[in-house]
């Protein structure tokens, strides 16, 4: 019987359960398969999120929403009860216990052939390049070591990107010791002492974890954070009332910001009146995120990204009750301090760093740091990621950037799209590179969601000849 194959670039989450899946399609297909995952970590499945040994990160999700198969809502829950049932802290369990649950659910996968015929290889290196064959229907990925993987489906699920430098006038700073542009790097924030001050870029969650893992390690010095808006994120508040979805009678097809923002404005307002909070509205429309997103022309999804994508970050991307309370006590104790301004110009003094910072037209200001940390979120723009693989498709027109900055452009099927807008016969997407399509494509419901739809699809085309054959 002939062999097909798939190679999945990234082992993190996206990656990890797009093996998962494929191993679950039923077992009529015509061919076996070979499944190559190419992840260069030490293990496959926990990816940049998931991966630090800090019980303190916790999840901003509570865990009855974190199971990986959509159709079996209990499975992380059920795995947490016969693993470690004392991890999680009001709901809340830490980003380590999740990692090890899906190193353990790709482990599995890993170690045996599954029932349908695939088989699953892990390669613990990084792609160097994807080379498309000019009839466009097969590729070539090459690993670090040399070795050539022919493709017939090659799959980019590469996740975050470390964030992009805060200032460019000067990039003197980022060769600094004390200059930390990527704060999910092992062993990123050793070398801060007990009494050194330290200056926070950025006030979401990843600002919120350093803080916890700064204050576990015993941090004493003041921490000033900095932002454009100075607001950080909300905190989870639960409540057992449950609002009604409105999203097909009242949402479907909105095509403006203004009209979405009016709509939801209103059923806020009805939900307070009736004691119902408004996390619970913005719940109850989530699962329609991608539709709402999709159905604004790119102008309008422009201006959201203009006006609103800063705000709606803060309601939607909340933090755990705990985490939220810590964040407080700092401010009140005056350990933390907060300052409000977009970051000009960072220079490297001996020991310290200056920071220059603006607020709209006002004289710039001078801040002072032992450290200073980047946690402003990941590069989304592909036309600025030098990532081998992202610049060799690049380059060769196979992959191009979206307009917004925000991913890769695709088809309704992840497929990418090249410089023409015709979709790849060969090369697909999935995870954060997809929120062109969707925006929200960074939490474990979407994700899991896109994996079971990848994985539909690749099943599908493998059930068709191969070429040539």
């Amino acid at each position: 019987m002939q062999r097909r194959s798939i190679t999945i670039i990234g082992g993190g989450f996206s990656g990890s359960m797009l093996v998962v899946q494929l191993a679950r399609l039923s077992g009529d297909l015509p061919y076996d398969c070979d499944v190559h995952l190419v992840e260069p970590r030490p293990v496959p499945g926990p990816g940049l999120a998931y991966t630090a040994r800090r019980p303190e990160y916790l999840l901003n999700v509570r865990s009855q929403f974190l199971s990986a198969f959509p159709d079996q809502p209990d499975h992380f829950q059920n795995w947490l009860r016969l693993t470690s049932p004392e991890i999680c802290q009001q709901e809340f369990c830490s980003r380590q216990s999740y990692g090890r649950y899906l190193q353990q659910l790709v482990s599995q996968v890993l170690e045996w052939p599954s029932l349908n015929g695939f088989r699953f290889t892990w390669h613990n290196q990084a792609a160097q390049s994807v080379q498309v064959h000019p009839t466009s229907q097969v590729a070539t990925v090459q690993l670090q070591d040399g070795t050539r993987v022919p493709s017939e489906y090659v799959v980019l699920a590469l996740g975050n990107f470390p964030p992009s430098p805060p200032a460019s006038r000067n990039t003197d700073y980022l060769h600094h010791a004390n200059y930390h542009g990527n704060p999910w790097a092992q062993g990123a924030l050793r070398n801060i002492g007990t009494h050194d001050t330290v200056l926070l870029i950025g006030t979401g969650l990843t600002a919120i974890d350093v803080l916890l893992g700064l204050r576990t390690d015993g941090h004493q010095g003041v921490v000033t954070a900095v932002s454009g808006h100075g607001r950080w994120p909300a905190a989870h508040k639960f409540q057992e009332a449950a609002y009604p979805d409105f999203y097909a009678d009242e949402l479907r097809g909105a095509d403006t910001v203004l009209a979405v923002l009016h709509i939801i404005r209103r059923h806020i307002r009805a939900a307070e009146a009736q004691g119902i909070n408004w996390r619970t509205v913005l719940d109850a429309i989530r699962p329609h995120l991608g539709s709402i997103w999709a159905a604004w022309p790119q102008l309008e999804q422009a201006r959201f990204l203009r006006h609103l994508a800063g705000i709606w970050s803060v309601l939607r991307h909340r933090s755990p009750p705990q985490n939220a309370a810590t964040v407080q006590e700092m401010m009140r104790t005056g350990q933390l301090q907060q300052e409000i301004g977009r970051v000009k110009d960072i220079v490297p003094m001996t020991n310290n760093l200056r920071v220059t910072i603006q607020k709209g037209q006002e004289p710039p200001r001078q801040l002072m740091a032992r450290h200073v940390i980047t946690c402003t979120g990941p590069l989304l723009d592909y036309s600025r990621i030098q990532e081998p693989v992202v610049g060799s498709l690049r380059e060769s027109g196979h992959l191009q950037p979206d307009t917004l900055h925000l991913g890769i452009r695709t088809d309704a099927h992840g497929a990418l799209l090249d410089a023409r807008g015709q979709a790849s016969a060969v090369l697909f997407t999935l995870g954060p590179s997809r929120r062109p399509d969707f925006f929200e494509s960074t939490a474990v419901p979407e994700l899991r969601e896109q994996a079971v739809a990848l994985a539909t699809e690749l099943g599908k085309r493998l059930r068709a000849p191969a070429v040539g054959a």
